[in-house]
């Protein structure tokens, strides 16, 4: 079998950044995937499941709810790697294009006060597994150290 396209990135090279991992045509429509990196992987520690289940909620909704975005939203999701996220797009989009929208994203998460949307029995299968102060750090960490000062090769994939 041939590898995906995702295993045939350099994950030795890889730093955290906004990349487009591939683009897809659904009848005339292109859908955009984005890997949203958050950690250097096989070099810093992973996330944990309860911060990547919390940005997971705070960043969906935060997307499904975005007066510009919502209506291109297909999918946001944890990698199983746990070194960052998948956003999927309509659009034929490029990762700079994106850049002000993840920065909006991770701010609001960073910022984020009270209860974690869709944290109860009733809306989640795992609704306790929730940590809502170590995603906000780790949301804050993405800005800082990544987004704010956002260059080329956080936005394309190393050769």
């Amino acid at each position: 079998m041939e590898k995906i396209a995702s295993f045939t990135i350099d994950h030795i090279r890889l730093v955290p950044g906004i990349y487009v991992s591939r683009k897809d045509r659904i009848g005339a429509e292109t859908v955009t995937t984005f890997d949203i990196r958050m950690t250097a992987p096989n070099r810093e520690p992973v996330m944990n499941t309860a911060e990547v289940h919390t940005i997971e909620h705070l960043g969906a909704t935060f997307l499904r709810n975005h007066p510009q975005w919502k209506d291109r939203v297909i999918y946001f999701g944890p990698m199983g790697c746990r070194t960052g996220f998948y956003l999927l797009l309509a659009g034929d989009l490029e990762s700079a294009d994106i850049v002000p929208l993840v920065k909006e994203m991770f701010t609001f998460m960073a910022d984020f006060e009270g209860e974690v949307p869709g944290a109860s029995p009733k809306d989640c299968g795992n609704y306790l597994d929730m940590n809502l102060n170590m995603a906000k750090y780790l949301s804050r960490r993405f800005l800082n150290e990544v987004i704010h000062n956002i260059s080329e090769e956080r936005l394309v994939y190393p050769q």
